[in-house]
This record gives C-alpha cells, sequence and structure tokens, in this order.
C-alpha cells in the first residue's frame, strides 16, 4: 500500500476513473445517491487499502472489481432489501455522452443482473470476455455465455422498434 498519496495524485486518479466507477455502480443499483456514495466508498478503499499497482491496468482493474463487490453487497444489504426508490428518471444526465445509444443503454440496464454486468463492461467500456471473468470472478467461458444471452434478451426487446443487435459493437 502506498504510505502516503498526495491530494493532487488523488485527484489525477479520481478524475480519471470517476465517470467510469460511477456508471458501474448505477448499472447495480439504478440510483444516483447510491451509485455516488458506492462511488465515494471505492475511492475511499483506494486510500486506506489498495494494495501496490503493477501498472494503470492493474489499478483500474482493481476499481472495478472494488465498485462491483460494492454494488453487490449494497444490493444484499438490510438497508436496501427494505427501503423503496422512487424512479427518478435521471439517467437522461447520467449518460448524456452515450444520448444517441441512450435507449439502447435503458435496455442494457434493465437485463438480469448476470448478464448486465458483461454487457456494461465489454461493450461500454471495451473489457474483454477474459478480463472480464477475472473481474467478476467467474470463468471466460461464463462470461461469453452471458454476452451471448444478453444479446438475444436485447434482440427480443428491440426487435419491434426495428433495431437488431448483433455482435456488433453497442
Amino acid at each position: 500500500m502506498d504510505d502516503i498519496m498526495s491530494g493532487q495524485d488523488f485527484e489525477c486518479i479520481y478524475n480519471k476513473y470517476k465517470n467510469m466507477l460511477y456508471r458501474i455502480a448505477f448499472t447495480y443499483v439504478k440510483n444516483q445517491p447510491d451509485a455516488e456514495d458506492i462511488l465515494q466508498e471505492v475511492f475511499t478503499a483506494r486510500i486506506y487499502k489498495a494494495p501496490v499497482f503493477e501498472s494503470d491496468e492493474h489499478e483500474k482493474r482493481w476499481l472495478v472489481r472494488v465498485t462491483v463487490n460494492y454494488s453487490k453487497n449494497y444490493l444484499k444489504s438490510f438497508w436496501h432489501k427494505n427501503i423503496s426508490y422512487i424512479e427518478n428518471g435521471g439517467t437522461d444526465i447520467l449518460w448524456e455522452e452515450y444520448s444517441p445509444k441512450r435507449e439502447l443503454l435503458k435496455e442494457v440496464l434493465s437485463l438480469p443482473d448476470k448478464c448486465k454486468a458483461p454487457m456494461y463492461l465489454h461493450y461500454y467500456e471495451g473489457y474483454t470476455c477474459k478480463e472480464i471473468g477475472q473481474i467478476l470472478g467467474c470463468k471466460e467461458s461464463a462470461v461469453k455465455m452471458r454476452l451471448k444471452k444478453g444479446r438475444e434478451l436485447l434482440k427480443i426487446c428491440l426487435s419491434d422498434g426495428g433495431v437488431l443487435c448483433g455482435t456488433e459493437r453497442l
């Protein structure tokens, strides 16, 4: 673990990864306040619990893995199970950089959890199946099956609108 991280170093890391990690958390919790809380926990863990990183890619994967774990833990928590949220429909603001593909993204977010995370990590963040398997703690073959199932579900959901989701990048 780094003994001392300067504020400038932290700010650089935060600015580099905040949007990606926020979107990953949001794919799980589906609301802005909880995604922000998870993001805060992830960066707190980065300061106090992170190992020594071999490279920027190692750090990025660690941050993604921690975000996925914190998101899953939140969904299992007593708090989440006993509080209901009013949907705020804020995805238009949260995903503005994907505005031409907003409807498709909404469909990806509506997929079952086992398909949603691999679909998002692969098509929106550019991870390979092997990398996603390492991040999610499953075999590469399981990731491929989840991607296949996710594409099939998207094709069914979107076929009425004339959009076909094959193997092309989303």
